[in-house]
């Protein structure tokens, strides 16, 4: 173990945080290459080859942002207490082609893939992680060609799968057997984000389906409006209603509007 492992672990950070820490974000640096891998080191159980965190503290095809407490009081207010690194990557090279509206004609569709997200144990649950990941989110809004943000999460990490299910992540995949730690398999869930109007093909078996409760639902209306408790027919009221097939969700899901849980994946 390391010195600066020891220190971590001995001190936890008691002592060094306020009442109300001061977090800001900024993009990760060189200076930063020792705490960010002491911290991958506590936080992951996967190894990670120094190629990796060369690559993060020089921005060599990743992209960064840095969690930091201004508020410290022990001099180490611009030091790492969170992080999320991210790769972008073509669409059509990634493993989520299928689960996108693709357009094979433009070739540079993208998305951005999380690779590492992490916070010191002493400033969990203050919401780093959920602010962390919107600046993800925010970046990739921000190129118009991307069209998603998506990840892996290992199957028994219970809090961050609850957490990207909040901010509205979409589970679209189980990978049985994806990590290997300590020679035992384990199984990923694969969680995406749309942006820029992104979102999933729906198959024509379920949007005949919408389609047939939308027009039976329509025509039960319809019938119900018509006739009044006397069997007899009724003027038909002005609708104010507007109704339609699917409708887009904030996070770039589609679902049906005239079927209650039902969701096109």
């Amino acid at each position: 173990m390391s010195n600066l492992s020891w220190l971590l672990k001995s001190q936890n950070f008691m002592g060094s945080t306020s009442p109300c820490p001061s977090i800001s974000f900024r993009s990760i640096r060189p200076s930063d290459l020792e705490i960010l891998e002491c911290i991958h080191g506590d936080v992951f159980p996967i190894r990670y080859e120094p190629e990796f965190f060369q690559n993060v503290v020089h921005g060599h095809d990743i992209v960064s942002w840095a969690a930091v407490d201004r508020s410290r009081i022990d001099g180490k207010c611009d030091e790492l207490v969170g992080f999320v690194t991210a790769r972008i990557v073509l669409a059509k090279e990634s493993e989520i082609v299928d689960l996108l509206t693709y357009d094979s004609s433009k070739s540079d569709q993208s998305l951005v893939y999380i690779l590492t997200l992490g916070v010191v144990e002493n400033y969990r649950n203050m919401g780093i992680a959920t602010s962390l990941i919107r600046e993800v989110i925010r970046y990739a809004s921000t190129i118009p060609t991307c069209h998603g943000v998506y990840l892996h999460v290992i199957s028994y990490n219970i809090p961050a799968i609850h957490l990207y299910k909040k901010m509205y992540f979409r589970c679209v995949r189980r990978l049985c057997g994806f990590y290997i730690i300590n020679g035992q398999h384990y199984d990923s869930f694969l969680f995406v984000y749309y942006v820029n109007g992104g979102r999933s093909p729906c198959s024509l078996l379920e949007l005949v389906g919408a389609a047939f409760g939308y027009v039976k639902s329509g025509f039960r209306s319809i019938t119900e409006r018509f006739w009044n408790n006397n069997g007899k027919i009724a003027k038909y009221p002005r609708c104010r209603e507007t109704r339609t097939l699917v409708s887009m969700g904030h996070n770039g899901m589609i679902h049906a509007s005239e079927s209650p849980g039902y969701e096109c994946v």
